[in-house]
């Protein structure tokens, strides 16, 4: 095995496209993260760079690899890391917000929203203006990471009415 090699885990994912098709396979994720401690998570990889990514589909039964563009993506659902915005540092001790978004391709997505910002700065708008492109939705169905550029509408709902 040659030194320089990067030994990398495949997580199962679907992704929703801007072209309204599905794409079902799998992300290679570092097993350490660059920016934080422990293993690297969707969301790192797809706010680490913008432009295109590796992404495993099945193929007419064989594995094949295809690189999709970020800012094609509107939507992330995690299959096996169901619990991966957990693992954010502070996830217990943020504020948690109960929302309902609207996507570009006329989908509503309803779940909570974490924000990581001090007492007082922690509203959905501060949430709204964090600088990082996908971000978890924890909804009944499961965690998905979102495309910011593709929330049309945010909105508070104040309850799990969901």
């Amino acid at each position: 095995m040659s030194e320089f090699r990067v030994e990398k885990v495949r997580t199962e994912a679907e992704l929703t496209l801007a072209t309204g098709g599905k794409l079902r396979g799998s992300f290679f994720l570092s097993s350490s993260a660059a920016k934080h401690g422990g293993p690297e998570r969707v969301a790192d990889l797809l706010n680490a760079e913008p432009g295109f990514f590796p992404f495993e589909t099945p193929d007419a039964g064989r594995a094949g690899t295809v690189l999709v563009n970020r800012a094609h993506i509107i939507a992330v659902k995690l299959i096996d890391r169901t619990t991966e915005a957990q693992l954010d540092p502070g996830y217990a001790l943020a504020t948690e917000r109960q929302v309902d978004m609207l996507l570009s391709n006329g989908a509503r997505v309803r779940g909570c929203v974490r924000v990581y910002r001090p007492q007082g700065r922690d509203r959905l708008s501060d949430y709204a203006r964090s600088p990082e492109m996908f971000r978890y939705i924890e909804t009944p169905r499961g965690t998905l990471v979102i495309n910011t550029a593709h929330i049309v509408e945010l909105r508070e709902t104040g309850d799990r009415s969901w």
